[in-house]
């Protein structure tokens, strides 16, 4: 049953890496659910409790920068209420349309935001790609602190 409960731990990693880029998978929660079963397996002798709660620090972490990055972006360039709206609202729609659709929906979001507020297509423009930049800022920090939880249970676990 040990064998089952490990492999289980390392397809919810596995998983979590992949939905760090991926939609519709949460993926530092499955990483970070995956740190705690393993750590659970072993009455979290080897990988103690000071880790598991590091690694969910780093996992609400990295879920603020996931739905932060594309508004902090619109707001870095000076979008206006309506562009950070938008930018919200292709996020979220951005969540059920696919990966092409995550990528862009904040970017087309955020410029109809400001085009409505200013009519000004050459400054939507500017704050719809300063949003794009900001979601791929934040995707990148989600894979490093993603990385960086599974390094930290992997230490814990060789060194326990």
């Amino acid at each position: 049953m040990v064998y089952v409960l490990w492999i289980v731990v390392v397809l919810l990693i596995v998983s979590g890496l992949a939905g760090t880029v991926l939609p519709a998978l949460p993926g530092a929660a499955l990483v970070f659910g995956g740190i705690v079963l393993g750590a659970w397996i072993d009455g979290f002798q080897r990988v103690g409790v000071t880790v598991v709660v590091v690694c969910g620090l780093l996992m609400l972490l990295s879920w603020a920068a996931d739905y932060a990055s594309a508004l902090l972006g619109a707001k870095r360039a000076g979008a206006s209420r309506e562009a950070v709206i938008g930018a919200a609202l292709g996020t979220v729609l951005g969540l059920f349309t696919g990966l092409i659709g995550l990528l862009f929906m904040p970017l087309l979001g955020a410029a109809a935001g400001q085009y409505l507020a200013q009519r000004d297509a050459a400054r939507a423009a500017q704050v719809g790609l300063s949003t794009w930049v900001g979601l791929l800022i934040g995707t990148v920090a989600k894979v490093v602190i993603s990385f960086v939880m599974v390094g930290l249970f992997l230490a814990a676990l060789w060194m326990g």
